[in-house]
């Protein structure tokens, strides 16, 4: 493995804490926006409780990837913000207004205020993973040249595969939430609202695995190398996507909620993980491979020692909050 296998090893895993962390997050902003009247109070009540003090802390995962590929892989890094400069300035303005609308509900009084921030709240929980999918979606299908401002500004990102990649996150985000929320319901001892996300929870993961099937016909048809890499070493790891995946519904079936929490989150990391075997050693596909895109070696030497230093600091940091949060809940 070289210095810069190593790195994106490490950019990988802080990509995937963030869609089991920040996706979960996201996902429970779908679950407030659609939670309706009847329990409508309940779940928005566990939702604040859930995230509240976790939600600014999975950001972390994000800005640290972003930091790192502009670090190590510059080019490839002017190459996605100049072409996919649409689709970012969006991410950026759902994660600003989800925040707001988070913040500001929980501070204001009057009834038609904090409707107002909870759907800000809710909408952009939503329109973010969407075009954080749809940014995956534009680098895994080839849509994304070498260059600055090379690629198609619109087509880039506007695409079967990228509207694929933005409904599957929005799928898998809700997912993970409502999953999360089923076992953190449990702690509550309130029987209908463990009821309520675990028929959330099936719902989703059934739509999901049947969005993803379809998916397949899309990714044939319109990015092949990723099709031919998923289907070719990284089969693997969407053979263990579809098996967890499967798991968490027959967990969820039989309302064995901790271990559910697991499998899912390991069927979400597997697509993660499996989107990068199947474009390795490729970052922009066909046409920049990892060594072509890298720094100077004693750039990527200093950055992977400061990453490892970080990692003593920064992971059971982030250990002992999640730990805390969960304590405060039991």
């Amino acid at each position: 493995m070289t210095t810069a296998d190593a790195i994106l090893f490490l950019t990988w895993a802080g990509l995937t804490a963030y869609a089991l962390f920040g996706g979960a997050d996201f996902g429970a902003g779908f679950w407030d926006l659609t939670a309706g009247r009847r329990q409508g109070a309940a779940i928005r009540d566990l939702i604040e409780d859930t995230i509240g003090p976790v939600w600014e802390a999975n950001h972390v995962w994000l800005i640290f990837a972003i930091v790192v590929v502009w670090t190590a892989f510059p080019v490839v890094f002017a190459a996605v913000a100049s072409t996919l400069y649409i689709p970012l300035t969006l991410v950026a303005i759902g994660i600003i207004l989800r925040g707001s609308g988070f913040a500001f509900r929980k501070s204001v009084a009057d009834p038609d205020l904090r409707r107002r921030f909870g759907m800000i709240f809710g909408l952009s929980s939503i329109v973010t993973p969407f075009f954080l999918g749809a940014i995956a979606g534009g680098v895994a299908s080839g849509r994304v040249p070498p260059g600055n401002a090379a690629g198609d500004p619109i087509g880039s990102w506007l695409n079967p595969t990228s509207v694929l990649g933005g409904v599957l996150a929005v799928g898998l985000c809700a997912f993970l939430a409502a999953v999360y929320l089923t076992s953190d319901a449990r702690r509550t001892g309130d029987a209908a609202l463990v009821e309520a996300f675990r028929g959330r929870a099936l719902a989703s993961g059934l739509t999901v695995g049947t969005g993803a099937l379809l998916g397949i016909v899309v990714i044939h048809a319109d990015a092949p190398t990723l099709f031919a890499g998923l289907t070719a070493g990284a089969l693997p790891l969407v053979v263990l996507s579809a098996v967890t995946g499967i798991a968490s519904l027959a967990l969820l079936a039989r309302r064995r909620f901790a271990l559910a929490r697991g499998t899912a989150g390991l069927a979400v990391g597997a697509v993660l993980w499996g989107w990068a075997v199947a474009q390795y050693p490729y970052l922009l596909v066909g046409s920049l491979t990892i060594d072509q895109a890298a720094g100077p070696p004693a750039t990527l030497t200093a950055l992977l020692i400061s990453l490892l230093v970080g990692a003593v600091l920064v992971v059971p940091s982030m250990v002992a909050l999640f730990v805390l949060a969960q304590r405060s809940r039991a």
